[in-house]
C-alpha cells in the first residue's frame, strides 16, 4: 500500500505580514565631481536593517524599510586613492511596492523571486573633529531578489536595491554647490520571517 505524499509547506508568498531583518553591503556613488578626476563619496559600508510588509493582493505587498550604517565622507584624488575627510552616519528611510513571482505558479515551491520599486529619504550625519551637519535628500529606489523557503513561514533573502537621489550640499555647507544624481547600491541578505 502506497503512503500518501507528506504536505509540502506553503511557499512565503502565501502568508499575509512579513518582517525581514538584514545586512547589506552598500556601495554609493559620489555626490560631488571636481576637476581632474576628483570627486567626494561616502566609502563602502555595512548596513543593518528591517523591511516590514503587507499582503494587498495575491502577488502584490505595500513594503516599508529602515536602515542605517556608518561609513567615512572620501575625497577621491587621482593617483592617490581616497582620502577620509569626515566621518558619516547614514539612515534611510522609505517604502513602496513589492511585487512577488511565484516560481511557475506553484504555490508549493520553496524559489520566490521578486521586484520591489519605492520612494524615501536617505539622511546624513557628518562630523569632523567638533564640527557636525546633517543633509537629507530624497531618493527612489528599484531593487529585485528572491526569497527562499527553509521552512514554515521563514526564509533566506538575498536582494540587490538601488537608491538613486541627489546629496543636498547646501543644507549640508550651506553652498549650493551641484551634485550628481548618484546610485547607491545594496547588496543583502537577511531572514524573511512570514505570518
Amino acid at each position: 500500500q502506497s503512503r500518501a505524499p507528506s504536505p509540502r509547506a506553503p511557499s512565503l508568498s502565501a502568508y499575509s505580514f512579513q518582517a525581514t531583518p538584514y545586512v547589506s553591503y552598500m556601495i554609493f556613488g559620489d555626490y560631488l565631481s571636481g576637476p581632474f578626476g576628483t570627486s567626494i563619496s561616502s566609502a563602502p559600508a555595512t548596513v543593518v536593517g528591517a523591511e516590514l510588509g503587507v499582503k494587498l493582493a495575491p502577488n502584490l505587498s505595500l513594503v516599508g524599510n529602515l536602515a542605517t550604517g556608518s561609513s567615512d565622507i572620501r575625497a577621491g584624488i587621482p593617483f592617490l586613492g581616497g582620502l577620509s575627510v569626515a566621518q558619516s552616519r547614514v539612515a534611510l528611510f522609505d517604502a513602496g511596492l513589492q511585487l512577488s513571482l511565484p516560481m511557475g505558479g506553484t504555490a508549493g515551491s520553496p524559489l520566490t523571486p521578486f521586484l520591489e520599486a519605492g520612494a524615501g529619504a536617505m539622511r546624513y550625519d557628518i562630523t569632523q573633529s567638533f564640527l557636525s551637519t546633517t543633509s537629507t535628500n530624497f531618493a527612489a529606489n528599484i531593487g529585485g531578489g528572491v526569497d527562499v523557503a527553509v521552512g514554515r513561514g521563514v526564509g533566506v533573502r538575498v536582494m540587490a536595491k538601488d537608491y538613486i537621489g541627489k546629496f543636498d550640499v547646501k543644507q549640508a555647507i550651506s553652498w549650493d554647490v551641484p551634485s550628481n544624481t548618484t546610485h547607491n547600491v545594496a547588496l543583502s541578505a537577511g531572514l524573511r520571517f512570514s505570518f
